[in-house]
């Protein structure tokens, strides 16, 4: 037995009353003016008004599949219920109201051009309400253990659970509590709910990662708290929390969709600009990285709205492929693997000239002799690599080539420096060999030998405080008070900081760290570390980047933004006791919005934000340097202003899950027109979006008006 496709048709069912109750047929048909909305030609126009009156703070929807692929507008409404939708493709739309506290109003088909007022429908109760929620007010309602039960299996305190409960664990690669995993699937009904659980956690090919992520804990009783949860919320339970609408700025977001890649497909993220120059490639194509789905990475072009595809190459046609991936079958795609990749495409950059450059596998991951010990490369000589599970290319547009690069390091997210040599930075991913690598990008174009262009070094603490780096002791060994040390640290994120050049990214586990890396003139033999442990109650740094004053700012699986100042440190930066707590000062914590779990008494939030993405240009309008977080369980970003959030949310399809930001600036005088942030659905787990198996994911484009009118 398999889900239906349509994972929502409750909701329409549960208020079927009162949408008939509402209207009529849905239709086309003249409006009343009103003199202060000014629609053009290729614009749609009105108020939205309820059985209560007009409606402030919902979102006016439009959608169409007559452009070459699905395309959708969303924008606000302000606080006397009017909205604007300004510069529509022609094309026939449904256009429909959807706000929390109500139900969809039903569909009606119109064209650009038009004024159209729209009726609002309310929720006939609580339940159809809730529907619309983003997921973390319905995974906030599960039951954490109390303080008081741990230690429990192999972890010690509360916090560290909920550490592997959020981004570091569960809600790494889809958000808990969407219509999809909060209700059980058919398939597993005949099960105990304990059972089930564990049943649907082995489906389709993320088995193994999940299982591994399940025996971190102990395993019967995160079973049984999930399945309480599942027990509950079929029984009738309901969200204690509700969402707010969106208030001020929020009502000026404009939202443009458009669908790319294919039903079995996902996607990393995206890239569109050069981060460090956000005007390149202006008005031109998005890529996408679909990691372990597909090696057919989706281009998106938003000026003919066309989705394509590009096949990336491996060296090694033997080059492993996700679709060997252990599995029991999926409830929605049944027994077959959905997923065939042999490159894993994780990450990309776009460089100055516009070509994208990608932590991707082009062989397999055991490493030619020039990596392992006995080699008279200088990285190997000072830490010999055996394996690297993912490498390095390069897509130039303009020729259509790409260029493979077989690192000895593993690669996982990748940043283009601003120095002489433009190099690349790669981290490792959520585990690794201990080590950071590059590729001078200058001398890999100028010479094209990969195995010179690139270096590789560990990470070594200056402990004994002389300012350069010396022989170290390896991790667990004596101190030794005229040694360095070598530390087991690893980079899960990595952005460079263009004050000083230095390499920052974040270390995940409980607590986790924040790391930096001092290169050096040579960095494989130079190269010094320093590590930052958040200080309670903030733990479990995942994503992270740095601002124009090289200021750092991570997502903690807390359910907070940090940000990290090393130059509010009072203390020695080196030493023997610069060994991660020695800087609290450093650190300011930021409380996610959304409820805590509701059994959970610390500060912070259930939010389990994957990423953080710095503004660095003010390439969106809310300023430049202002950090945007992922809220992964709250179906939107998270932009902190002068110490506020602001909450960017996209409505519709439900199930919004971002794994990074891109800001590009088209026209820097057409003002909010000419700039945008970009996103993709993010979630592993597409079918559990709205829209269920028939969806695909989407690209998202984010501009902010001055007003919800402004034209």
């Amino acid at each position: 037995m398999r889900t239906n496709k349509w994972l929502f048709g409750g909701v329409a069912a549960a208020a079927v009353a009162a949408l008939l109750a509402a209207c009529a047929a849905p239709m086309d048909r003249p409006q009343p003016a009103d003199e202060s909305i000014h629609v053009g030609a290729a614009d749609l126009g009105g108020v939205v008004n309820s059985a209560k009156g007009p409606e402030a703070g919902v979102w006016v929807i439009a959608e169409t599949t007559d452009l070459p692929t699905r395309f959708a507008r969303i924008v606000v409404t302000d606080e006397g219920g009017r909205y604007l939708m300004p510069d529509l493709p022609q094309a026939t739309y449904s256009v429909w109201v959807r706000g929390y506290g109500l139900v969809d109003s039903p569909k009606i088909r119109t064209g650009p051009g038009k004024l159209l007022n729209l009726t609002a429908v309310e929720a006939p109760g609580a339940a159809a309400a809730a529907e619309y929620y983003p997921p973390i007010y319905w995974y906030s309602m599960l039951r954490i253990p109390a303080k008081s039960e741990f230690p429990l299996g192999p972890m010690k305190s509360q916090p560290e659970w909920l550490n592997q409960l959020k981004t570091t664990g569960c809600m790494s690669c889809h958000a808990l509590g969407t219509k999809g995993t909060r209700t059980m699937p058919k398939d597993f009904a005949h099960m105990k709910s304990t059972e089930a659980w564990a049943r649907r956690i082995a489906s389709g090919q993320a088995m193994t990662q999940m299982i591994n992520v399940m025996n971190r804990f102990d395993r019967e009783r995160v079973l049984s708290d999930w399945a309480d949860w599942t027990d509950r919320i079929a029984a009738g339970a309901l969200p204690f929390a509700r969402p707010d609408r969106p208030q001020g700025v929020e009502r000026n977001v404009m939202l443009t969709l458009w669908d790319w890649s294919t039903p079995t497909g996902y996607m990393h993220d995206l890239i569109s600009t050069d981060r460090r120059k956000p005007t390149v490639n202006a008005n031109g194509k998005l890529y996408g990285a679909p990691e372990e789905s597909t090696d057919n990475f989706p281009v998106l072009d938003p000026n003919t709205n066309t989705a394509s595809t590009i096949k990336h190459p491996v060296r090694d046609p033997k080059t492993p492929s996700s679709v060997k991936n252990p599995m029991a079958p999926s409830p929605y795609w049944g027994p077959q693997p959905i997923w065939d990749s042999q490159t894993s495409i994780h990450n990309q950059m776009m460089d100055e000239k516009g070509r994208v450059w990608m932590a991707a596998r082009v062989r397999h991951p055991d490493n030619p002799d020039f990596c392992r010990k006995g080699s008279d490369h200088p990285s190997a000589k000072v830490f010999p690599l055996n394996s690297a599970s993912r490498h390095a290319s390069m897509y130039d547009p303009a020729t259509g080539k790409f260029t493979l690069i077989s690192t000895c390091f593993p690669t996982h997210h990748v940043v283009l420096a601003e120095d002489a040599n433009n190099t690349l930075w790669f981290s490792s991913g959520v585990t690794g060999p201990g080590v950071f690598g590059w590729i001078n990008r200058k001398m890999f174009e100028e010479t094209g030998d990969e195995v010179r262009s690139q270096g590789w070094s560990p990470f070594v603490l200056d402990t004994n405080g002389n300012g350069k780096r010396d022989s170290y002791i390896e991790p667990g060994q004596p101190a030794d008070p005229t040694k360095d040390t070598r530390v087991a640290a690893n980079l899960y994120s990595v952005a460079v900081n263009p004050v000083d050049g230095s390499i920052w990214g974040t270390q995940l586990g409980f607590p986790g760290r924040v790391v930096r890396v001092a290169p050096g003139p040579d960095p494989t033999h130079t190269a010094l570390t320093e590590i930052y442990e958040p200080p309670f109650p903030g733990y479990g740094p995942r994503g992270g980047d740095i601002d124009r004053n090289g200021v750092f700012w991570a997502s903690l699986a807390s359910g907070h933004l940090a940000s990290f100042d090393r130059s509010k440190c009072t203390g020695a930066l080196n030493g023997p006791k610069a060994t991660g707590k020695h800087c609290p000062e450093g650190w300011t914590l930021y409380r996610f919005p959304g409820p805590q779990f509701r059994n959970v008494t610390d500060d912070g939030s259930a939010e389990a934000s994957y990423f953080v993405w710095v503004d660095q240009f003010n390439t969106f309008g809310l300023g430049a340097n202002v950090p945007i977080a992922t809220g992964n369980m709250s179906d939107s970003y998270f932009a902190l202003v002068r110490g506020k959030f602001v909450t960017i949310r996209v409505p519709y399809p439900m199930g919004f899950f971002a794994k990074w930001a891109e800001g590009r600036i088209d026209d820097p005088r057409a003002g909010w027109k000419g700039k945008a942030l970009w996103a993709t659905y993010s979630t592993r787990t597409v079918f559990h979006v709205e829209g269920g198996t028939e969806n695909r994911p989407r690209v998202v484009k984010f501009q902010l008006r001055p007003d919800p009118l402004a034209r």
